[in-house]
């Protein structure tokens, strides 16, 4: 025991800002507004938030679910839960009630604390919560008591903000459980573990170059992988958080000047209202600003569009069960001198592992063996390591399946490039399989993406009589523009091959999940209705 002691550490992220405080402890760490919280005040919140929870009665492996925007009081959950051995249930905001029902109850929440603008998504299932015990409401936007319970500020100050000692004994113990979207199914409990975010937590500080000086925006919501484990990271470099309850491309742009903001996360959907809003305000950056993008690929031109802004993209790519990002592009000297657009087709790709998540492969699905390195030859990326979930919450049997073969099965189809740079091709339920050709439409989004009348597009599998299934793009023109479904097949035909064009085009707005992912799924459910569908 002396000797554990003196040369072992449990690694947890709540730690971080215990040091950061002790260091920075008059630097502002949290911006929400006009409030300033330092990171002393901030480790006070944190401290009566717990010792609320505990006098609540939560004890050891308890959950506590969250449902609110990205306000100080998401963040200080990051801390206050996992920091007396409960775990976070961050709940996602743009669900339905019902699906809501089904995680509070799924997870077994003791404590819920909702925003009172979301009150509405727990107020319908009340008497059916099976273990909520307490319910506190967060009022940051209105003092509205919506739902009988406590108020969250009077919650932390009925509390003392004496020091809680970090009650993690066992760093494989689950920190947060953050659900999947239950696109195929109900969703599934993935369980975060203490080492798995710390470890992360510490990549995105290396990967993404933050520090001390770092300002970073919310704009990726923390109920989505933990903020990517976000929360942790900048705390950890004594960085401040610049909370922001809703994403407004004006918003953004006014607080990245006012806040003097150096980071922040989007989706590729964020990216193209930005993109388009600069350009109609004939907007420039007047300062350096880095944006990690993932959630899906995002097209070249795209990244292009973001940059001439002047910002720098950086393309990622993970899962809900890897803690968010696990490889990222990461860009090399010898690619500087390119033309615009091949650096940006470079940017597109999903790139290499993480300094902390070293092991990934793209291999034959069925034989486990790697693809050959051609950048052609498509297989399945697999994943294993420090930053893998322990699990699905209470499914043992989808644990197994995910696991199978000794790694993480990430169902993305992808090829490795002779430089071991992955790129992702598509999703394995997307690839399209017409006439005994396969299509990716991630490749052919990519090219539809480069029209100047194409905003946003999306590409799914319609049935066909003679081909079994064909591509169909679903398409959000720019504003003023009205382009035609000729103009955009014979376009397809112009720079891709031609049997890859799409058939059919559908103009209107696309179906989007709360990160800002297109719904792909919804508008092959408008295809094949109750038909099979064979997918690769």
């Amino acid at each position: 025991m002396h000797q554990e002691s003196v040369n072992y550490d449990i690694l947890t992220p709540v730690k971080f800002l215990a040091r950061s405080a002790a260091i920075y402890s008059d630097k502002t760490a949290v911006v929400h507004g006009e409030k300033r919280y330092s990171y002393d005040q901030f480790l006070r919140r944190v401290y009566r938030l717990a010792n609320a929870l505990k006098n609540a009665g939560v004890e050891k492996g308890d959950k506590v679910a969250f449902i609110c925007p990205n306000i100080p009081p998401m963040i200080e959950a990051h801390f206050a839960v996992p920091m007396i051995g409960a775990a976070l249930v961050s709940v996602n905001i743009r669900l339905s009630s019902g699906e809501v029902e089904y995680i509070l109850n799924h997870s077994e929440a003791k404590v819920l604390v909702v925003d009172n603008e979301f009150a509405n998504l727990v107020l319908p299932n009340l008497e059916s919560l099976n273990n909520v015990e307490t319910i506190v409401n967060i009022c940051d936007i209105s003092k509205e008591i919506p739902i009988p319970g406590n108020e969250y500020e009077a919650f932390l100050d009925a509390a003392s903000d004496d020091p809680v000692p970090c009650e993690v004994t066992d760093e494989r113990s689950v920190a947060t459980i953050n659900y999947t979207s239950g696109t195929t199914g109900s969703p599934k409990g993935v369980m975060y573990h203490h080492r798995g975010a710390f470890l992360n937590a510490m990549g995105e500080v290396i990967e993404f170059g933050l520090n001390s000086g770092s300002a970073y925006l919310w704009t990726l919501p923390m109920f989505h992988c933990n903020g990517w484990c976000f929360p942790w990271a900048v705390t950890a470099v004594g960085g401040t958080h610049v909370c922001l309850r809703k994403v407004e491309a004006e918003t953004i742009y006014r607080m990245v000047d006012t806040e003097n903001v150096t980071h922040l996360c989007a989706a590729p959907t964020i990216l193209i209202a930005l993109s388009t809003y600069a350009a109609e305000k004939n907007l420039q950056l007047n300062r350096h600003l880095e944006i990690m993008t993932a959630g899906a690929p995002p097209a070249p031109q795209i990244i292009e569009n973001m940059e001439a802004v002047g910002a720098n993209i950086t393309q990622t790519y993970g899962l809900t069960e890897v803690f968010g990002p696990h490889t990222m592009c990461k860009w090399q000297d010898k690619w500087n001198d390119l033309p615009a657009g091949e650096r940006a087709q470079i940017k597109a790709r999903q790139g290499v592992p993480y300094v902390n998540a070293l092991h990934m492969d793209v291999v034959d699905s069925i034989t486990m063996e790697p693809v050959p390195r051609d950048g052609r030859t498509i297989g399945e990326i697999v994943m294993r390591g420090n930053n893998v979930m322990l699990g699905y919450y209470n499914d043992k049997d989808a644990t197994d399946k995910a696991f199978e073969g000794g790694w993480f099965h990430s169902g993305d189809l992808a090829v490795m490039h002779p430089d071991g740079y992955i790129q992702i091709m598509d999703r394995q339920k997307d690839i399209i399989i017409s006439g005994g050709e396969n299509i990716s439409t991630v490749e052919v989004e990519n090219t539809i993406y480069k029209h100047p009348d194409v905003l946003e597009v999306a590409v799914v599998s319609t049935p066909h009589p003679k081909w079994g299934e064909v591509p169909k793009a679903f398409v959000k023109p720019k504003p003023g523009s009205n382009p035609t479904e000729q103009d955009i097949i014979a376009f397809c035909k112009e720079h891709m091959a031609r049997f890859k064009a799409p058939k059919m085009i559908e103009f209107g707005e696309l179906p989007k999940t709360a990160t800002g992912k297109i719904q792909k799924f919804k508008l092959r459910e408008k295809e094949w209705g109750g038909r099979a569908r064979k997918v690769a």
